[in-house]
């Protein structure tokens, strides 16, 4: 063949090559079927991350010296010391009391620094097994769920905080990477000290390539400490299969007011990839938070899966047992998820559990609401291509808050938009007892303007509002949103207004009904083959309107509470099936409606 034709074919292999490189998934999202329907890489109109972070021991290898490194020896003198691809064996029982920062070194993804406890590998929980309080030598935790601990012994090393206020143990001085922490217990002293941040980047800096592996990062049972890992500024983080529990701010007397197990999305550095997966979360504002502060970015391809979002009963005023701080003020309860700055966020498999009203917010579960904060530090805050499936969540005042609004100081984000929400299941919503609304679903538009939502196969049971409204009509209606294939409860209000007097598209919502809100609201949307229990009816057509839920079929209702939601198909399908559902295969497409709960289940199966 001539030499010109050669090259020639050569150089339309190399372009086809490279054409067909760049259309596949990285092998970290393709090995863990992160994929949405149909193989592709979006999930309804929501884009799925496109980075996975690898989290396994064989991806961070660490081939150096092996270092022991002894109570009382000095532990930042090994940290200073330690050369990449070493690890450091704290002595496990062992106490390490200050303020220990963790520096840029040359390392690279065949030499990591691993920093653990020195108990063998058999003594620790298997990799991909979270560890519990259980392995510190603490058998349980009043009022948490049980640890199933067969044999309490300490064998972590801990690292602890003695300072007076401020935030350690542990900072990772600008530019420090490939630290890979193991079987450590992370923590802070000095009762009635006001402790920030457990673990940070020091001076606002960066870090890169870190991982939390087997780690319980905790407070104390009535001081303040706001939160566990503070995320703002680094790249490439997983925290896996750890335990986080006691960080709370203080009402009143408080120096704080929103506590999280992990937050991030503030700063002017780039932040994410990260993976945050099978952790337990305990926080009382927010068990998770990405913005909330000024940030000139926006953290990008966000793995959240097979966590528990927890908060103990007994954190709530006036409930048996009650728990607060040393002077009796209670601690500043939120929700369990909140974006005020993130996009391409995956949550998924997730459990959420207990959430309740009486300070700034009203008991929602999930928040997807970009802000730029007052006094508008953040007009480049946005929340974008957010998927959420098969997840459940339980005991909350009302479910999800999807708002576009303004800063107090009129401040308008860049973006929310792109909001995949699928195979959700809602138990016991209750506004009286956690003392908030008693819906579904509040959805505000204000600026910049809200769209391209899809909810989609949910089985919730709101009492008093399914959804709760908000958008001008001097400005443009919620447009490309979709709601079907859903089982609701009607409640005793149908749809509601926000407020907002006759500027509101929800205006007298009883004279519109359910239908003319929806008309009035949206645009280029759709709302059908919903089942419906309740209600004095007025729905868009193509819904499926029942009386109760005996007509509608379900197997064991309970009034919303622990029941058993799913369609009965037929007599023998539960003692309480007397005929199988007339609604079964009414969705689209004759598929099923309501949440896939046998899905919901393997998702969540060892979450809690």
């Amino acid at each position: 063949m001539d030499s010109k034709i050669s090259r020639v074919y050569a150089l339309i292999f190399v372009v086809l090559l490279l054409i067909v490189t760049a259309t596949i998934r990285p092998a970290s999202q393709a090995s863990q079927g992160q994929v949405g329907a149909r193989g592709t890489s979006f999930d309804g109109p929501a884009e799925l991350p496109r980075v996975f972070i690898r989290s396994a021991l064989a991806d961070t290898p660490a081939p150096g010296h092996v270092h022991l490194v002894k109570g009382g020896d000095s532990l930042q003198e090994a940290l200073d010391g330690a050369k990449c691809g070493d690890t450091l064996k704290l002595q496990a029982g062992a106490t390490f009391i200050g303020v220990f920062r963790l520096a840029e070194k040359p390392c690279d993804d065949g030499h990591w620094i691993i920093l653990r406890s020195s108990a063998p590998d058999d003594s620790l929980p298997a990799p991909n097994t979270r560890i519990t309080p259980c392995y510190a030598g603490v058998a349980s935790l009043p009022n948490r769920p049980d640890f199933r601990c067969i044999d309490a012994r300490n064998v972590m090393a801990r690292i602890e905080f003695d300072g007076k206020g401020g935030s350690g143990p542990l900072f990772f001085s600008p530019g420090a990477n490939h630290y890979r922490l193991i079987g450590l217990e992370i923590t802070r002293g000095n009762p009635g000290a006001k402790v920030q941040n457990l673990v940070s980047p020091a001076d606002k800096g960066t870090a890169d390539r870190i991982i939390f592996d087997r780690v319980w990062l905790h407070g104390t049972a009535q001081d303040e400490t706001t939160r566990g890992i503070y995320l703002s500024g680094t790249t490439y983080v997983a925290v896996i299969d750890s335990f986080f529990t006691d960080f709370h701010c203080i009402a009143v007397a408080g120096a704080c007011t929103d506590a999280q197990a992990i937050s991030g999305g503030g700063g002017s550095n780039p932040s994410g990839p990260y993976k945050i997966v099978d952790n337990f979360l305990e926080a009382s504002g927010e068990n998770l938070l990405f913005g909330g502060s000024g940030a000139t970015q926006t953290p990008a391809d966000i793995e959240i899966r097979h966590n528990y979002l927890f908060r103990p009963m007994v954190w709530k005023p006036n409930q048996p047992g009650f728990v607060g701080a040393v002077d009796g003020h209670p601690f500043i309860v939120k929700n369990h998820f909140e974006l005020k700055n993130a996009q391409r966020v995956l949550f998924e498999g997730n459990t959420l559990e207990n959430s309740w009203g009486g300070f700034s917010q009203a008991g929602f579960s999930i928040l997807l609401t970009p802000k730029n904060q007052t006094p508008n530090i953040c007009p480049l805050c946005r929340v974008t291509d957010v998927t959420i499936r098969y997840n459940k969540i339980s005991h909350v005042a009302s479910a999800l808050q999807i708002a576009n609004v303004l800063s107090d100081t009129g401040g308008m984000s860049t973006a929310g938009e792109r909001y995949s929400i699928h195979d959700l299941l809602v138990d016991d919503i209750d506004g009286e007892t956690y003392k908030g609304f008693g819906a579904f679903a509040l959805i505000m538009s204000v600026d910049p303007p809200l769209k391209d939502v899809k909810i989609d196969h949910v089985t919730a049971f709101p009492p008093r509002v399914l959804f709760s409204i908000l958008n001008s009509v001097e400005r443009q209606k919620i447009s490309n949103v979709t709601i079907t294939n859903n089982i609701f409860n009607a409640s005793v209000r149908q749809i509601g207004s926000v407020g907002g007097g006759p500027k509101n598209c929800a205006f007298r919502p009883e004279a519109q009904g359910p239908a003319g809100v929806f008309k009035s609201c949206f645009t280029n949307s759709t709302f059908t083959h919903n089942l419906i229990v309740g209600g004095d009816g007025g729905w868009p057509s193509g819904n499926l309107v029942v009386k109760n839920a005996s007509a509608a079929g379900i197997r064991d209702f309970r009034e919303g509470r622990g029941g058993d939601y799913r369609l009965c198909k037929g007599r023998d399908d539960s003692p309480s099936c007397k005929a199988a559902s007339p609604y079964l295969h009414s969705g689209t497409n004759g598929g099923e409606l309501g949440a896939d709960i046998e899905a919901i289940d393997r998702a969540t199966a060892g979450s809690e």
